[in-house]
């Protein structure tokens, strides 16, 4: 547990955001119907987290030990320049609020200072504030962040618990909410924000799942205490284009460009400062809401979404359209060493390198499977922490009119395994069900060394350990990488299978294949085994059995 926040616990904070943003992104997108029914709330916040997230390990990666002020600026800029949709430009309005306020600190007091400029900040971001939202939940958050007694993780406690509880009685305050039946996308995502600021500070993560639907019987809605603006319920009408774009203009030109954009339109979030704004506006003319922006200053990075065309993207991804007219189809994997990589090109696929300590984010996947200029394109992924941010990328993809498979290869040997019977030729659902029933059948193990003393399901290992993986768990520690690898694949065997696959990674020992064939030679002599130098340096050997 932690007396102050600092920059490292503001890592930890945006990156487990980020985990729970990404494990709650289907649910939060389902949830979405205010202001309009899109289903993009839970897609738009993770892009923004993981925007501010990058932003934020680049200062790390330049600067060590950052100080608190610096980190948070990272975080926040990160998030303006990256945010998508109404509720991530209102995220990062809200991380800039909290910014301001640990800029002296990273205490109690500060913590509630931060909650409570957080949420000034954020409601101050929207032209038309509307209760039932995620101002909502970040004013009760602030509330309960006052309320809460002395100690920091008693404090964001007290936050998340008000927040969830805000989160219940969204539906009561927003008659579309309630009419669908769900509480609201972007207070949903909020307190899986302040979830993580728990788990970050006291070690812990915060109670039970969180209610997603509205209570049965919903008392009728009617203006909600303290509301700063007045509701506008989203109904026929609604403006056809959302317009977002970052703009580059003196403060002195904000009011003239809200009131210009206001009159245009609604859904006006305008967030940022120091010169640099994100705006945001539902409107019917795209050109005016732009034209609106170079006349405030230099609008860029600007993104228009026609809402009809996107209702219809979202039925072809259901499955209700046609099959998109054939023009290619491309596999691309990710993966971590040259020898992979060659494997991979050596079956006809595409191929993403990836850093293992700083694995793609969804941006960097998007621009890879643009380059593989296909239409349909099938993704290994070969590592279980990038489905999230696949996810996403997939949903933008789709929205481009592509076909995106996301096939959830845990290791670069089930990848493997898929590409191996991969057919251009069948149609793309049938190559789909055979890579990923292929990549099933193979269970996976891998050899690691240990960096640090750790707790793992094995028991405690101690830097330089051997630990061997195997489906994703620490299955044992030893002191010796051929005799670790050797019991590893025992166990695998013991299960049966009839090929062996020895990746071996960069720094192996040559006897190492040799020594691991005959081993499984003798204990099942039916069994076959090939070898490949993958060179990957984050694992000493991988291991698939089939």
């Amino acid at each position: 547990m932690l007396d102050t926040l600092d920059a490292a616990a503001v890592r930890t904070w945006y990156r487990l955001a980020l985990a729970a943003l990404g494990q709650a992104r289907e649910e939060i997108d389902a949830l979405n119907v205010f202001p309009v029914p899109d289903g993009d709330t839970g897609t738009n916040l993770y892009l923004t987290v993981e925007s501010a997230a990058a932003h934020a390990e680049t200062l790390f990666a330049d600067h060590p030990e950052p100080g608190l002020g610096p980190v948070m600026t990272a975080v926040s800029r990160g998030a303006l320049v990256g945010a998508r949709g109404n509720s991530g430009v209102i995220l990062a309005q809200w991380l800039r609020g909290a910014a301001a306020a640990l800029a002296d600190g990273g205490g109690p007091e500060q913590l509630r200072r931060a909650l409570a400029g957080a949420a000034e900040a954020a409601y101050q971001a929207v032209a038309e504030p509307v209760e039932g939202t995620l101002l909502t939940v970040a004013a009760a958050a602030a509330r309960g962040a006052q309320a809460g007694p002395g100690p920091l993780p008693a404090v964001a406690e007290a936050a998340y618990r008000a927040a969830r509880e805000a989160l219940v009685r969204t539906p009561q305050q927003l008659d579309v909410l309630a009419d669908a039946g769900v509480v609201d996308a972007g207070g949903r995502g909020l307190v899986a924000v302040l979830g993580a600021l728990v788990d970050a500070v006291s070690g812990q993560t915060p109670m039970g799942p969180v209610a997603l639907r509205a209570a049965a019987a919903v008392p009728a809605p009617g203006p909600a205490a303290g509301c700063d603006g007045h509701e506008r319920p989203a109904g026929p009408g609604h403006p056809a284009f959302e317009v977002i774009y970052l703009l580059d203009a003196p403060d002195e030109a904000l009011p003239g460009l809200r009131s210009r954009l206001a009159g245009l339109g609604d859904s006006l979030v305008v967030g940022g400062g120091d010169g640099l704004w994100s705006v945001h506006v539902h409107v019917d003319d795209a050109g005016a809401a732009v034209e609106a922006g170079v006349a405030a200053g230099r609008p860029h990075r600007i993104r228009i979404t026609h809402f009809a065309e996107a209702a219809a993207r979202a039925g072809e991804r259901v499955g209700e359209l046609a099959e998109p007219a054939p023009s290619g189809r491309a596999v691309l994997s990710v993966v971590t060493g040259s020898g992979l990589a060659e494997l991979c090109e050596q079956a006809g696929s595409a191929v993403l390198f990836a850093d293992p300590d700083h694995p793609p984010a969804s941006v960097e996947l998007v621009e890879a499977v643009r380059r593989c200029a296909a239409r349909e394109v099938v993704l290994l992924l070969n590592d279980p922490e990038l489905r999230a941010a696949a996810g996403a990328a997939a949903d933008q993809l789709r929205e481009e009119g592509l076909r995106i498979a996301v096939l959830p290869t845990r290791s670069p040997v089930q990848g493997l395994a898929a590409l191996a019977v991969h057919e251009p030729a069948r149609r793309f659902d049938e190559d789909v069900v055979a890579m990923t029933s292929a990549a099933g059948a193979t269970r996976y193990a891998e050899l690691a060394v240990a960096e640090g003393e750790s707790w793992t399901m094995a028991g405690v290992c101690q830097a330089g350990d051997v630990l061997g993986l195997i489906d994703g768990d620490v299955a044992l520690i030893g002191t010796d990488l051929a005799d670790t690898a050797r019991t590893v694949l025992s166990r695998m065997l013991a299960a049966g299978g009839e090929l062996v696959t020895l990746v071996l990674g960069e720094g192996a020992p040559d006897t190492l294949a040799a020594l691991l064939d005959a081993h499984a030679r003798r204990q099942r002599p039916e069994v076959d085994t090939v070898v490949y130098h993958g060179g990957q340096e984050s694992a000493p050997l991988l291991i698939g059995v089939e």
